[in-house]
């Protein structure tokens, strides 16, 4: 961890307990509440709405609060356009009604869907300038049919924003300045 990313609650935390344990414990509690709620919303409104990719999400949003690949717009492009190529691939290679790999198998189809949804995100985020890497899991997620119906791709954003605003909020209230919308690195 850099030492110019801490602020507030991190940095009295760094100067109480040394370097490796004042990060550690900024980034357990702070990564515990942000995937607490998201969990909570999740079990409160009976949806996905927590999903394994939002995991290295809150590790970026408190290991790395001030970096471009954490800020708010990279992680919101960075997931949508994962869902959208996921979707896309499903469509292309005709596996919207098919179910996920965990169901059907590997299918040279779902080979396919896996491999050009992954590509589509990578290159699409580093066009708009906003790499995000979780989002390679999201899109591994709807491309491999775990999550792919339109109500579930839905859930999915909605489970990013929830942790975005979270991940923000914790940052702000910790006195760490995580941008609001996008960082300069």
């Amino acid at each position: 961890m850099v030492g110019d990313e801490r602020y507030g609650l991190h940095q009295s935390l760094v100067d109480r307990f040394g370097e490796r344990a004042g990060d550690s414990l900024f980034v357990f509690v702070a990564a515990a509440l942000a995937i607490a709620v998201s969990a909570f919303a999740a079990y409160s409104s009976g949806q996905p709405l927590i999903f394994p990719s939002l995991g290295p999400t809150a590790y970026l949003f408190f290991e790395s609060p001030m970096s471009r690949r954490a800020s708010p717009r990279n992680t919101l492009i960075g997931h949508f356009v994962a869902i959208l190529a996921g979707a896309l691939s499903l469509v292309l290679f005709g596996l919207l009604d098919n179910p996920s790999v965990l169901q059907e198998g590997m299918t040279l189809a779902r080979v396919g869907a896996a491999t050009l949804s992954t590509a589509l995100t990578g290159g699409i985020l580093l066009l708009l300038r906003a790499s995000h890497p979780p989002a390679g899991a999201t899109v591994l997620i709807v491309s491999l049919g775990l999550l792919q119906r339109p109500s579930e791709l839905l859930v999915v954003a909605i489970g990013v924003v929830i942790l975005t605003v979270v991940g923000w909020a914790i940052n702000r209230m910790a006195g760490v300045p995580m941008p609001v919308w996008s960082a300069r690195d």
